[in-house]
């Protein structure tokens, strides 16, 4: 039995300059760091306090410096949930305000009710703040 997702690594360019991002961006916290014995893999593990499961982000020493692809095979996009509309543009002001470049909040193309935000990070992966009503109502609470 799956309990949840314990945690998701992500491969960036540069460990340090990403895990900035994602803290001053996204309010992600660090929490520890890894470093492979040969230098070959640099770690940073990220928290947030509406997650249960860590972010990890990795950087290979011969990993190159492509940006990401979501047309290649892997990950597509990785979409975090928000609790409502409101919240949801709310993320678009404070984008805005620092300058990360996003679009408007429109209608998720998958569900009905549903409303996303798409960004992306320095390595270019897909970022989706995500509002889906069905969500909620799935707990009994209301949007």
């Amino acid at each position: 039995m799956i309990g949840g997702i314990h945690h998701l690594g992500l491969t960036v360019r540069d460990v340090d300059a990403s895990a900035d991002w994602y803290v001053e961006v996204l309010g992600f916290r660090r929490v520890g760091k890894f470093e492979s014995p040969d230098g070959a893999r640099r770690k940073v593990f990220l928290r947030h306090d509406g997650l249960p499961a860590r972010l990890g982000l990795t950087q290979h020493r011969d990993g190159g410096q492509q940006v990401f692809d979501e047309t290649r095979v892997g990950l597509d996009h990785l979409a975090f949930a928000v609790a409502d509309r409101a919240e949801l543009d709310g993320w678009s002001t404070r984008l805005a305000a620092t300058a990360v470049v996003h679009s408007p909040v429109a209608p998720a193309n998958s569900i009905p009710g549903a409303a996303v935000l798409v960004l992306r990070d320095p390595d270019n992966i897909q970022l989706e703040l995500f509002f889906d009503p069905s969500d909620w109502a799935a707990d009994g609470a209301e949007p």
